[in-house]
């Protein structure tokens, strides 16, 4: 059994190797991949411009993929076994609301804040900082409210009317904004996996790592739930426990992804499918590394098709996504019927 989810693993990591080498080569500057190879073994002696473009821009974009795509798709299979629910996503706790909360009001409510205030609310770093005090205060909303309810299920009514309240919340400060402050916040919600820096990303994979190794330990109680509660009872489990662990981790990743490259759309949902499809298990401990291997391949690939364009533009990476995973979330929903 295990020698069969070894090959998959296998055939995916030399698949997740090919697309991170092109993802390195492609884009508004063709690099070959002898030099791209060599810039990494630090033995390049060609152009310096193609050697910061590698190292200061193409590098830590492939890195950030990994981690977010990885980070998304454990995140979606941990909510559709909460949630018992095919269709539940990362996003469904409302923690990427309060992160788009937070950025709506760094961008588009300026007014808001005095003169001084709003010479300081233009960089990149202060929309990350607000995107990620948006999301950690939702995180910590919903980490109280599942502490008072019985029903998780309620949970998902929890989040969409954060959903709501986020929503409108933003249309109101959109009312009131510039053409340009539209724009900018438009081009965040988005998503991007650029303008990422190497400070940036010392920050970022050491959260999302540690997030992930928790859910590697929740993976059995995960198991245990995928019987029902009551089974999972019956097996001494603490199902209180075990439910704000799993929305903690959740809210961890979302929270930190979010915040740094903004909504990535499907990921969360289509990628823990695609990966119980393959594997055809449920197992959470073969699901686990699939979907880390899967996501990351995903989302890389997704990051080349939005370099096909060449020079001229690059396509946003949740046109890509979306345009990739509607079909299969409708095929799911008919094949389910």
């Amino acid at each position: 059994m295990f020698a069969k989810y070894s090959k998959y693993h296998l055939l995916f990591l030399v698949l997740l190797i090919v697309a991170a080498v092109l993802n390195l080569v492609i884009g508004s500057v063709r690099i070959p991949v002898i030099a791209i190879l060599e810039i990494l073994s630090g033995n390049f002696s060609g152009k310096a411009s193609w050697e910061y473009i590698v190292l200061e821009y193409r590098l830590p974009k492939l890195v950030i993929a990994c981690v977010v795509g990885a980070a998304l798709s454990i995140a979606g299979m941990m909510m559709q076994t909460l949630f018992q629910n095919p269709m539940a996503e990362p996003y469904i706790l409302g923690v990427s609301s309060g992160a788009s909360l937070g950025v709506a009001i760094c961008i588009l409510g300026k007014s808001l804040f005095s003169l001084t205030l709003q010479n300081y609310l233009t960089g990149n770093l202060t929309i990350i900082l607000f995107a990620l005090a948006g999301s950690v205060l939702v995180m910590f909303i919903i980490l109280g409210i599942s502490q008072r309810i019985k029903q998780i299920a309620t949970l998902l009514i929890v989040g969409l009317m954060f959903s709501s309240f986020t929503s409108a919340f933003v249309n109101v400060l959109a009312y009131f904004s510039t053409a340009e402050e539209l724009k900018k916040f438009t081009f965040w919600n988005l998503g991007s996996l650029g303008n990422i820096s190497w400070q940036q990303i010392y920050f970022i994979v050491p959260i999302l790592c540690t997030a992930l190794a928790g859910s590697f330990l929740l993976n059995k109680s995960l198991n245990t739930l995928l019987m029902g509660e009551g089974y999972a009872r019956s097996m001494g489990l603490n199902i209180k426990k075990i439910k704000f662990l799993i929305i903690l981790v959740t809210c961890m990743l979302v929270a930190v992804c979010t915040a740094f490259v903004g909504p990535i759309a499907f990921i969360g949902l289509a990628v823990p499918h695609i990966t119980r499809i393959i594997y055809k298990t449920t197992n959470h401990f073969h699901l686990f590394t699939g979907n880390i291997i899967m996501g990351a391949l995903i989302l890389i690939t997704c990051d080349i098709i939005c370099q096909l364009p060449g020079e001229q533009f690059v396509l946003p990476i949740n046109a890509v996504t979306s345009i990739l995973g509607a079909p299969l979330v409708i095929y799911l929903i008919l094949r389910n019927r």
